[in-house]
């Protein structure tokens, strides 16, 4: 971890945090989710480095150590795009492999999308390609307590977590969305009253790691990240008809509780995400949960450089 380099680049009009290991040719850049930061990404930094890769990880606007947009309630995927456009060209990078998990897969695929020419291939983790929009996830099959409608309800997740201090939230949510159920509240509970706080930690997300998450969102705070991406993505991010032409690989645990969103697996396993994403291949971890690349990081990194290997820029 000591021989990760940091700095803020200059990403469009604002300065992302970019944390970067290794000086191959080929550059691997790596987008996270939420709960989750550039850390995230620790393990698999390092390993893609040992490979002879130049390893990327950013924060995301308004994520950690970047900084904030003048109006996060303008946002919307479309910016996360052209921030990875931006950053390869601020950067000097012509192409890359981009490695998406959770939300970040879907800046992942649309970048690749819409700029063919500078990416390589696409890896994702969790999630497959989805377009932002009125489609984009079905909200309406699912319960009301459904988590991602609780947290486009403006103000209440803000109420909800500004109960605890940053730390317990996001251990809070690692340990709820380790499990394989959907996170459903009652009528009269919100996301967070689900936590029982006698559940121990994932044994793969250490107290030390806990901190680290806590001390960078406790910097950037939660107001981004409910915008992109719970609060926009159902809003349509102005990408029409995209088409994903770059080899990928979608890596799916057997765990994950995306699995059981409406029609998610049916999607996935009959091939339908193929009709956008013709060229991918898919791997799927029977124990694997939505944090995969922690809980079981050297399979994940055997599957991601394996991968990378059989591709050429």
């Amino acid at each position: 971890m000591e021989n990760i380099k940091h700095s803020h680049v200059q990403v469009r009009e604002l300065k992302l945090h970019v944390a970067e290991i290794g000086s191959g040719l080929k550059v691997v850049v790596f987008l996270h989710g939420f709960p989750e930061i550039w850390y995230t990404w620790r393990h698999q930094m390092i390993a893609v480095a040992n490979a002879g890769y130049r390893a990327i990880a950013i924060d995301f606007r308004g994520y950690g150590l970047s900084e904030q947009p003048a109006e996060p309630e303008k946002a919307t995927f479309k910016d996360l795009v052209d921030d990875i456009a931006s950053l390869l060209d601020s950067l000097g990078i012509n192409k890359a492999f981009l490695v998406g998990k959770d939300f970040g897969a879907i800046p992942a695929y649309l970048a690749a999308a819409v700029h063919p020419e500078r990416v390589s291939a696409v890896i994702t983790l969790g999630v497959p390609f989805m377009l932002p929009g009125p489609f984009a996830i079905q909200n309406h099959l699912l319960p009301e307590g459904f988590y991602i409608s609780r947290w486009q309800e403006a103000g209440r997740a803000e109420a909800d977590f500004g109960r605890f201090d940053v730390k317990l939230v996001i251990r809070n949510i690692y340990t709820l969305f380790s499990g394989s159920e959907v996170p459903v509240a009652a009528k009269e509970q919100e996301i967070m009253d689900l936590f029982n706080p006698s559940t121990p930690l994932p044994p793969w997300f250490s107290e030390e790691d806990l901190s680290v998450y806590a001390s960078l969102y406790e910097k950037s705070g939660f107001c981004f990240a409910l915008q992109v991406p719970y609060r926009t993505l159902n809003v349509d991010c102005g990408i029409t008809e995209p088409k994903v032409k770059a080899p990928s690989l979608l890596i799916m645990g057997e765990k994950d509780y995306v699995f059981k969103f409406p029609g998610m697996e049916e999607y996935i396993r009959n091939g339908a995400v193929k009709h956008f994403v013709p060229d991918l291949d898919i791997k799927y971890m029977p124990e694997g949960s939505h944090f995969v690349h922690e809980q079981l990081p050297e399979h994940v990194n055997e599957l991601i450089i394996t991968f990378l290997n059989k591709q050429t820029i």
